[in-house]
């Protein structure tokens, strides 16, 4: 656990805002060392010229006639749930929309956000925060539509438009304005989020250009390679540009209040990799997740690609229309810039039906149709897949991930497309190395899975991205080559990896392996490495932290980045964890109630404090707070199965095993909730209702070698050692060097 992300409910308030205040300079500069983004027109007039209307500048706008898209003449808009109404006012714009506690009440629009294809809106609540609401302007249709429409959202839910999913301060003001600082006070429980532009403007890139504009002036010494600016944009390396994107353009999570220009990403940031929630077996994006992760999988990243070869920095527009931006470099003569490594380009006419096999300017003649497919996300916005991957439809089947081909047509039968593809392309072979179907037997339990982790991790050229993705998955497969593996990935150049490493060694050293192998983490040069590192070796018994590692320090780093975000339930719970685990127990109960406070429906701090109260002779009053807020929550699983846990420690066994049941029907895809389950009813005595849940969950989840364990050992209780053998040899072909597999030889 390092920062965890969810939603928070809070107040909204029934009244019309004050006019909103003027922006104010960012707290974490000086104010002098920023200047006005008009100040680079004079010497930088054309990049200055293609800024000016661009997505960027108008990402966040005051709420004007001027600006705002949306039509508000007294328009109104019903979602599956709530009623929203629209108006347009002389001095301004105004919604009317369920607050809080599901009542209406007049919210002043203070900002826009965004141009299109859809514009959002954020209102001004009184105690300084800025909510984004739930309505988006369509901006192509002209229509009002809701985001979550169909999906029960309410005052209730964690996904309504005043729950902290939804404030602005922490969600979206930073990636829209320039030089951005939440300014939370948790003891007023009021914000004054302050910026120093509105807009992603010159220096939310390049930095505060004071410096630079004295040296342009010559009043700073002419010998400067940074040219006044604490970091040269003309010097960052192949990695650098992306992750200077990667800010804004990445899923991540914050690991303080917002960025420094100097710093890596993963000081500030700590980007997703690639997991199955998130992205297709195969690299492809899933769920939103932007570019950066995609395109740090892709071979145009391994050759020195990088964002401005094909985007316009500061127009944010592709440097080329249609497919002539591809042709740039892949044409007969394989062009490419200084710096790219162009000795995979294979020379030929791309832009031609003898590569394409589709009519020209037709949808499946473009480029991007078959190596960059999009998905919609926030309802009308496509985002184009930047892992440049090649159709391969036989793959897709297999594998069950999308593919161009078989996506496009839908209406042919799959066998047909197949056949037209082996024909088009009858050289053509995966181009990932076997990275797909790899990582698709690792987590599906196939034979040989473990044997095709170690085959990817062996790869000298794989991506590292995928490389801490495939560390993730070892953890399923112990072994003493796992253990090396996971040791290893700690010193690995990447931060990404090593930070992966992290998890991946709680999982298969013990303690005093982890102890020993971690503690050199503790000068690690990157943040977030540090921060895994200090939240796992917290953990350990104390007495075998490293006499060297300098415990203090790092808790204080680690609680310095959850106290830079109060405004989060999750920071208070972190907060209560590091507490508990460094013996300062007077301070566990006081975080965890200002985290129910802050978002009641953020259920990891709620089940902890029922926990707490348990613990501290507070029983009934444990299991109330559980029963009372499943009543509000009756759909939410994590709940009945903290509350199952709890009756059966206090006896409830025939309640308990009702709130299991309960548990594992409303989240099916937790195999942990029925793993519990199953033991519950076996300890009940009900074997064989436990013996069919746990076939049926290993069928569905092959590769959790907990559930496969359990349903050996209670086969082999129940005489039947043929399908607990069976099981075993299951196991085995999945990893033969799993260390069960001895411990039964030597039994036998």
């Amino acid at each position: 656990m390092l920062l965890l992300v969810a939603g928070i409910a809070v107040i909204g308030w029934r009244f019309t805002v004050p006019e909103i205040s003027p922006p104010v300079p960012s707290a974490s500069s000086p104010p002098a060392q920023w200047v006005d983004e008009s100040a680079c027109e004079g010497c930088h007039a054309d990049q200055y010229r293609d800024w000016r209307g661009s997505h960027h500048q108008l990402a966040m706008q005051p709420a004007t006639h001027a600006t705002v898209r949306g039509d508000f003449n007294q328009r109104s808009l019903n979602s599956d749930v709530e009623i929203s109404r629209f108006f347009r006012e002389p001095d301004g714009f105004r919604i009317t929309t369920p607050d809080d506690e599901g009542k209406a009440a007049d919210y002043r629009v203070a900002y826009t956000v965004g141009v299109e294809p859809l514009q959002q809106y954020l209102l001004a609540m009184k105690d300084g925060r800025l909510q984004v609401h739930g309505a988006a302007w369509d901006v192509p249709l002209q229509r009002w539509f809701h985001l979550y429409d169909g999906k029960g959202v309410d005052h209730r839910h964690p996904l309504h438009w005043t729950g902290t999913q939804q404030n602005a301060d922490f969600m979206c003001i930073e990636c829209h304005t320039t030089g951005f600082q939440r300014g939370f006070d948790p003891v007023a429980a009021t914000t004054e989020s302050r910026w120093q532009a509105l807009g992603v403007g010159c220096q939310s890139c390049h930095g505060p250009a004071f410096g630079h504009v004295e040296w342009a002036a010559a009043k700073a010494p002419a010998a400067s390679a940074s040219k006044g600016f604490e970091r040269s944009l003309a010097t960052v390396g192949q990695s650098e540009e992306p992750e200077i994107c990667a800010r804004c353009h990445s899923r991540r999570s914050p690991l303080g209040n917002g960025y420094t220009h100097t710093n890596a990403l993963l000081d500030d940031y700590l980007p997703a990799i690639l997991t199955a929630e998130l992205y297709e077996v195969d690299g492809k994006i899933k769920d939103e997740v932007f570019e950066y992760g995609s395109f740090q999988q892709s071979r145009m990243h391994a050759a020195g690609v990088v964002c401005s070869d094909c985007h316009n920095p500061h127009s944010a527009r592709p440097r080329a229309a249609g497919n002539a931006l591809c042709t740039t470099c892949h044409n007969a003569a394989k062009s490419v810039r200084p710096g790219i490594d162009g000795s995979a380009l294979q020379g030929g006419n791309y832009d031609d039906s003898s590569h394409h096999h589709h009519a020209g300017g037709s949808p499946g003649a473009q480029c991007v149709s078959c190596h960059m497919p999009g998905k919609h996300y926030m309802g009308n916005d496509l985002r184009r897949d930047h892992s440049f991957t090649s159709p391969d439809p036989a793959q897709a089947l297999a594998l069950s991930h999308p593919d161009a081909c078989l996506d496009c047509h839908r209406e042919d039968a799959q066998a047909k497309v197949l056949v037209g593809f082996q024909q088009w392309y009858p050289d053509a072979v995966a181009r990932d190395g076997g990275y797909a179907r790899d990582l698709f037997a690792a987590r599906h339990g196939q034979a040989g899975a473990a044997d095709a982790l170690f085959r990817q991790l062996a790869r000298s050229d794989l991506p590292d991205i995928r490389r801490a993705t495939l560390l993730s998955e070892l953890p399923n497969y112990p072994s003493t080559a796992a253990q090396r593996q996971a040791v290893e990935a700690l010193t690995a150049k990447s931060a990404l990896v090593r930070h992966t490493a992290v998890d991946v060694t709680a999982s298969l050293l013990t303690p005093a392996q982890q102890a020993a192998a971690l503690a050199r983490l503790r000068q690690d040069p990157v943040r977030a490495v540090r921060l895994a590192a200090t939240w796992q070796l917290m953990q350990l018994p104390s007495g075998i932290h490293p006499a060297a590692i300098d415990r203090v320090r790092l808790i204080q780093e680690y609680e310095n980045a959850q106290n830079a975000m109060l405004e989060r339930a999750e920071s208070h719970y972190n907060l209560a964890g590091v507490y508990q685990l460094t013996g300062r127990e007077a301070e566990v109960l006081p975080a965890l109630q200002r985290a129910q406070a802050m978002d009641p429906t953020f259920f990891p701090a709620l089940i902890m404090l029922a926990q707490v109260q348990e613990q501290t002779n507070e029983p009934q009053a444990a299991l109330r707070l559980l029963q009372e807020t499943i009543e509000r929550h009756p759909q939410d699983a994590s709940l009945r199965h903290a509350l199952g846990l709890m009756q059966v420690r206090q006896g409830e066994h025939e309640q308990a095993l009702q709130s299991l049941r309960k548990a594992s029907l409303l989240a099916p895809e937790r195999p942990t909730y029925g793993y519990v389950l199953a033991v519950a009813l076996h300890d009940a005595g009900q074997k064989r209702p436990a013996l069919d849940l746990l076939e049926t969950l290993l069928k569905q989840h092959p590769s959790d070698r907990r559930l496969r364990l359990a349903l050996v050992s209670y086969l082999r209780n129940a005489g039947d050692d043929s399908r607990a053998e069976a099981l075993i040899a299951e196991l085995a072909a999945q990893n033969p060097w799993d260390p069960l597999l001895q411990q039964i030889k030597t039994r036998h």
